[in-house]
């Protein structure tokens, strides 16, 4: 996870997400462990909030992520340790990595330096992807594996914006989104 200490695209107002990273108004981060699924849809959710959270929320909106972090991170790191997962070491550190990021933008906030709280949010919008789809993926197969005797199914669906017709245009080149 690169320092929160760097520029963050996130405006002061929150009002845009400068990068790529994972958004809600889609299901391409599942991983097919319901579980697991679940928190990382409530982490990403409050990761969004803090990243667009007004001056006066922010200190609120960062210790509901960092509460949810404790749990979310415990849960997984206990699945791991529970089920003998080979790769746990690495996963379980990583985890502890990002809360000591978390817990030093905390003890900054609670010195009304709130500086950090949003390059943070950056932080973690843009460490979570490649975290999801080598860590937590790799854990998810394993429990799957374990419990149900096989790979994790998952069924996405292919959500993209409409385009707007062009009103010159002839129909047969407007996209059509399939269903």
């Amino acid at each position: 996870m690169r320092s929160v200490e760097s520029s963050s695209p996130i405006g002061h107002d929150g009002s845009r997400l400068g990068h790529d990273g994972p958004r809600l108004d889609h299901d391409g981060w599942l991983l097919g462990y319901a579980p697991m699924d679940r928190l990382h849809e409530e982490f990403l959710a409050l990761v969004h909030a803090l990243a667009q959270a007004p001056e006066h929320a922010v200190a609120a909106a960062l210790d509901a992520l960092a509460l949810n972090a404790r749990a979310h991170f415990g849960a997984e790191d206990r699945w791991m340790a529970a089920s003998a997962f080979p790769a746990r070491a690495c996963h379980i550190d990583e985890h502890a990595a990002v809360m000591r990021s978390i817990e030093g933008v905390q003890r900054r906030a609670a010195r009304a330096d709130f500086g950090a709280a949003r390059p943070l949010a950056d932080a973690l919008l843009q460490w979570f992807p490649g975290h999801a789809d080598y860590l937590d993926s790799a854990l998810a197969h394993w429990l799957c594996k374990q419990r149900l005797g096989g790979a994790p199914i998952v069924l996405r669906r292919r959500i993209e914006p409409s385009p707007l017709p062009q009103a010159d245009a002839p129909p047969w080149t407007t996209p059509v989104t399939p269903l």
